[in-house]
């Protein structure tokens, strides 16, 4: 009985910062309207630019797929991959194709922007100017990241394999290429435990601000003081 080929493609930094992206950015966005969970969004914001930091210096210094060099297509290559595979035969990667390849780098993009305007808005920094420019940021990406998930189930037909599966296992079918050596483990270990420990204190603080709002916190503080001493006056 013959097997199909698998080869290594997906390192495990990269999964654990594709789910752990996921997970921040739909709970972030879930709660972007909760004053009582403000923080926790926050929280998840902060998560976000932890991450995306992280995936542009492993985009540098990472395993052969995920270098950004690995998936650096022009517009024109992009185009071309799609008109194929609406024409029933898609070209095969390895790595990203062309077309994801655009929507990875849209998501970093906008992810950073998103969280930088969070983080100006958390402390009152630009007015109602700057909360109208976060959330229009967080639709924006909202919006690449469906076109993103429909592409995959898209791909994963016109392949004939399941790509959220190889994003989970790091192996992808027939790919025809070298697979990885090693996958890091020691490294993406080390982004989980970090994440969860950035989750684990901020539940353990038990409501406190993360870092960068002391500003606000502090505003909070003296309205609830003056108003106190106005009601005793």
């Amino acid at each position: 009985m013959s097997t199909i080929a698998k080869t290594k493609v997906w390192d495990l930094p990269v999964r654990i910062f594709h789910w752990s992206l996921a997970a921040s950015f739909a709970g972030a966005y879930a709660l972007s309207e909760s004053e009582r969970l403000r923080n926790v969004h926050v929280t998840l914001g902060y998560t976000v630019l932890g991450l995306i930091a992280f995936r542009i210096f492993w985009g540098l210094v990472g395993s052969r797929y995920a270098r950004f060099s690995s998936f650096l297509y022009g517009p024109a290559t992009a185009l071309r991959y799609l008109r194929d595979a609406l024409a029933g035969r898609p070209g095969q990667y390895a790595g990203h194709n062309p077309a994801g390849s655009w929507a990875v780098y849209a998501i970093l993009l906008l992810g950073t922007a998103t969280g930088m305007s969070g983080y100006l808005n958390f402390n009152d920094i630009g007015g109602e100017g700057m909360e109208e420019v976060h959330g229009a940021l967080a639709n924006a990406w909202l919006i690449v990241v469906g076109m993103h998930v429909f592409g995959v189930v898209f791909s994963s037909i016109a392949h004939r394999e399941n790509l959220v599966k190889a994003m989970l296992t790091g192996y992808k079918q027939g790919a025809g290429s070298a697979s990885i050596q090693g996958s890091a483990p020691a490294v993406g270990i080390a982004m989980a435990a970090a994440v969860l420990g950035f989750w684990g204190w901020s539940l353990l603080s038990a409501g406190s601000l993360p870092p960068g709002a002391g500003a606000a916190s502090g505003q909070e503080q003296d309205v609830l003081v003056n108003g106190e001493e106005n009601g005793h006056d």
